[in-house]
């Protein structure tokens, strides 16, 4: 497995375990201060837990399915870091809202920025991969090896 591919699977890893304990203060104290963390909440499950897990397993699996290798390795190995600053930043700037107001704006949006630079990482390396997949319809040829024995192999 590619070191991107645990990367990621592992962040999702940890995004869940926050967006679990987030969960868990807003329900032991629900009318309190962890209310207002909803949005962490949600932003660690969702950006956290669920896309980070969906690119590693996209990044794995995808290019074995397009028969194809990935379009990018050094952008999925980057992509990993943008995602999760950019995550950090949002759910930092959620927490920290309640408490330092519009101070917290620049983390939101930047963090925001970053996902969505991220989202685009992924959209173009998984689509410049599936571009370059072979084509449904092409068949191989059968080739015979130097022992007569066929095998498959694209036209020279």
């Amino acid at each position: 497995m590619e070191p991107f591919v645990q990367r990621f699977i592992r962040s999702s890893l940890v995004w869940f375990g926050i967006g679990v304990l987030l969960g868990l203060g807003m329900a032991v104290w629900p009318g309190g201060r962890l209310l207002v963390m909803r949005p962490a909440h949600v932003h660690a499950n969702l950006l956290g837990f669920v896309t980070m897990m969906i690119f590693g397993v996209a990044y794995h699996v995808l290019p074995r399915f397009a028969a194809s290798p990935l379009h990018s390795r050094a952008l999925a190995a980057v992509h990993v870091w943008v995602a999760n600053a950019g995550l950090a930043l949002l759910v930092g700037g959620w927490i920290l809202r309640p408490s330092i107001g519009r101070l917290a704006t620049p983390l939101l949006h930047t963090g925001a920025l970053l996902s969505v630079v991220s989202a685009g990482m992924f959209i173009y390396n998984i689509w410049r991969t599936l571009d370059a997949a072979p084509s449904p319809t092409a068949r191989p040829r059968v080739l015979h090896g130097a022992r007569g024995a066929p095998h498959e192999g694209k036209d020279a």
